[in-house]
């Protein structure tokens, strides 16, 4: 039977959605069935450029349909951007493979700085191109610079006519060989600072626009392109000064949501493969799963799992319900890129040290998963970078919550507005929270759930007793250590939330938890050992750690949970 709680292809029925999103998201799946596994694995092996799929989307108008909001829309009922379908798609997506969702998240970004572009004409060069099948491009990133927008070497000098040529390069764009439109940043040579910043839409077919190479190898087209004096018209400008820079940031927030239902499709389908393999291989006589130590690995893959979905899930609520008086989704959206996709490498890795062998084998789609899931935690910026992010929130989430109307669960067809009028993109700090102690009080009856609200308080304890002084502030190393503190308690708030809108077993949240309660110990070892630590936070580190409820039981009935899984998804060949 069928595991509720993850996507099973052969179960997989949208019912929650409209028709036409429920009938575009079951051909989606239909499509890589009827493909095979085997096409499937020869594409990833042979790199080949994804012309197959990208013809089957344009026929059926997926892109379109899903990517156009309603103003765009011509009056097309069914064109919408939803959060929630695109958080089915992603995960369909990286179910299949890496390359697809990549083809998809770049047009995302590439139409970013449209969608929130008052260019009229821009706005319906995109939606037309869209509607034809074509993709987008993003071209941010240098490869000097990375994505250090201040210092962009995409010059635009002003041509005499209103407009401007362009020429520099830009590195690690996505769709830069395809793409019918470029969204391009660039600064301007006549205008100091940031009121000379540009965003412009090029053309990837336009003999200016020179293609360098694809700088990684794989089907995934991330190229290096260049411009040279490319003729930059006054109707192709997206956004000047600080608003091109606005755009730029505003961009990757709605970008940046997506890795995390891309991970957690490329989790699910590792996930059918290695409990299949674990419990069918006999070792010493007996199935490799009735070791214990193989239960536990697969067992706390298993929750984590559940966890990085309802974390997911609940944070799409808070992006589809967002406004000007309401941006705790900045919060929640760097969580997801963050914590997310690095609790899918760690629920791929446990598998692996299971299946051993087995996920190096090219006949599996987990050989690819093992390789893939790398890359996200490190797209749209570092751990590092999202978890620097992470911490402009603490003092506000942790210590000083605001009164919010709830939140409720978004499955409805609205068209997401907010995200393409987010506004200047600073004030963080300013942002406020509801109460997450509510969650937690929740769930207090829960063993687990108990032990690691221990912990949460505990946090709030070292905030106001033992943060780190202005010289432990420019410590970045030591900081990192305290935002992976936090961000566990945000992790367990919006699981807890998620778990109470869906009804979910307790056993199942009682076992995550003890999983968030070693990890919680374990960040709080690592900040005791950091060179700068001080005495205080030493002290307050080893009394934050706790051992988790322990249930024998419990861990049975989710283990049988997780045994359940063999043989009831594998690939058509």
């Amino acid at each position: 039977m069928a595991d509720p709680l993850l996507f099973n292809p052969r179960t997989y029925d949208p019912a929650h959605f409209d028709p036409e999103t429920r009938r575009l998201l079951r051909a989606t799946v239909d499509w890589f069935e009827d493909r095979g596994k085997r096409k499937l694995i020869e594409d990833y092996r042979s790199r080949a450029w994804l012309a197959d799929f990208l013809a089957f989307s344009a026929k059926e108008g997926l892109f379109a349909t899903f990517l156009t909001p309603s103003s765009a829309a011509d009056g097309h009922q069914d064109k919408r951007w939803d959060t929630a379908r695109i958080a089915a798609l992603n995960e369909i997506f990286g179910f299949y493979g890496l390359d697809y969702w990549y083809a998809w998240q770049v047009t995302i970004l590439g139409l970013g700085p449209v969608w929130q572009s008052d260019n009229a004409a821009a706005r319906t060069r995109a939606a037309e191109l869209l509607s034809q099948g074509e993709v987008f491009a993003f071209g941010l990133s240098e490869k000097a610079h990375g994505a250090d927008i201040y210092s962009t070497d995409m010059l635009l000098e002003p041509d005499g006519d209103g407009g401007f040529r362009a020429s520099g390069s830009k590195y690690y764009i996505g769709n830069g060989n395809a793409a019918g439109l470029v969204s391009v940043f660039g600064r301007r040579t006549d205008v100091e600072g940031p009121d000379g910043y540009v965003f412009f839409a090029a053309d990837s077919r336009h003999p200016a626009y020179h293609l360098v190479k694809n700088v990684v190898d794989s089907s995934k087209y991330v190229s290096e392109f260049r411009l040279d004096n490319y003729p930059v018209a006054a109707a192709d400008i997206l956004h000047t000064g600080r608003a091109a820079f606005d755009a730029a940031l505003n961009t990757v927030n709605v970008g940046k949501f997506n890795l995390c239902t891309g991970a957690i499709g490329i989790c699910e389908h590792a996930m059918y493969e290695a409990v299949t393999h674990a419990q069918n291989r006999i070792l010493y006589g007996r199935p490799v799963t009735a070791f214990p130590h193989v239960r536990r690995e697969l067992t706390d893959a298993y929750v984590r799992l559940i966890g990085m979905k309802l974390f997911s899930d609940r944070a799409v609520d808070y992006f589809r319900s967002a406004g000007p008086d309401d941006r705790r989704y900045l919060l929640f959206n760097p969580m997801t890129k963050m914590k997310v996709t690095t609790e899918g490498e760690k629920v791929i890795d446990l598998m692996w040290d299971v299946i051993a062998a087995k996920g190096f084998e090219k006949d599996t789609y987990f050989a690819q998963a093992a390789t893939e899931i790398r890359g996200l935690p490190k797209l749209e910026g570092t751990v590092h970078v999202n978890l620097a992010l992470i911490l402009k929130f603490m003092g506000n989430h942790l210590l000083n919550p605001a009164e919010y109307a709830p939140v409720p669960t978004r499955l409805d067809a609205a068209d997401d507005t907010f995200l393409f009028r987010q506004g200047p993109a600073r004030g963080l700090g300013a942002i406020r929270f509801h109460d997450w102690r509510a969650a937690y009080d929740t769930y207090a009856q829960v063993p687990n759930v108990a032990r690691f609200r221990e912990q949460a308080d505990a946090l709030c304890e070292f905030v106001t007793t033992a943060a780190p002084d202005e010289e432990q502030s420019r410590d970045l190393d030591l900081l990192l250590a305290v935002g992976q503190l936090f961000a566990l308690v945000v992790h367990g708030q919006l699981i807890l939330e998620q778990a109470h809108l869906t009804g979910l077993d307790e056993d199942l949240l009682d076992e995550l938890f003890a999983v968030l309660v070693r990890d919680f110990s374990a960040h709080a070892v690592e900040l005791h050992g950091k060179d700068s630590a001080t005495a205080d936070q030493q002290r307050w580190a080893l009394g934050a750690v706790r051992r988790p409820v322990i249930d024998d039981a419990r861990s049975t009935r989710v283990w049988e949970r997780v045994e359940a899984l063999a043989g009831t998804y594998e690939m058509a060949p």
